[in-house]
């Protein structure tokens, strides 16, 4: 997937984890380049939560990228549509983000997801950033120390 230029879900813009994957996405699947698994999903698990945390609609965060710009500049849309998070806030859904799948309601499908892609034997995905990244080809980065 790396050739697609999706970048980690680790990658921050503007202080955000998993923003910068979100418009990766969006870009490639209007460019018609975004493989068939990664379709069913748009706008909804991790794109849901990270709409949701800024307050806007994914259908016009669509529209907004649409339009063109930088990713810096399509998340200040953001902030000035939706809301801007303060420096806590941003902290707390780093963190939330970072950790997801590790000990919580999520776990079941991490597993699952794992098993699925051959991964079962490999140490050190115990988060759901964590296997986004092995599954794409790059080394996970370290996700609850």
């Amino acid at each position: 997937m790396n050739e697609l230029g999706i970048r980690s879900p680790s990658v921050k813009v503007g202080g955000l984890v998993y923003f910068g994957r979100m418009l990766d996405k969006i870009r490639a699947h209007q460019k018609n380049e975004l493989p068939p698994d990664y379709q069913q999903n748009l706008g909804r698990g991790f794109d849901g939560f990270c709409t949701k945390f800024l307050r806007v609609q994914y259908d016009e965060v669509v529209q907004r990228v649409k339009q063109g710009g930088s990713d810096d500049e399509v998340l200040w849309w953001c902030f000035d549509k939706g809301c801007r998070p303060t420096d806590n806030e941003i902290y707390v859904w780093n963190e939330f983000m970072r950790k997801r799948g590790w000990n919580d309601e999520i776990t079941e499908t991490l597993q699952r997801r794992i098993k699925e892609a051959g991964m079962a034997g490999r140490s050190g995905i115990d988060t759901m950033f964590a296997f986004i990244d092995a599954d794409e080809g790059r080394a996970p980065a370290p996700s609850h120390s």
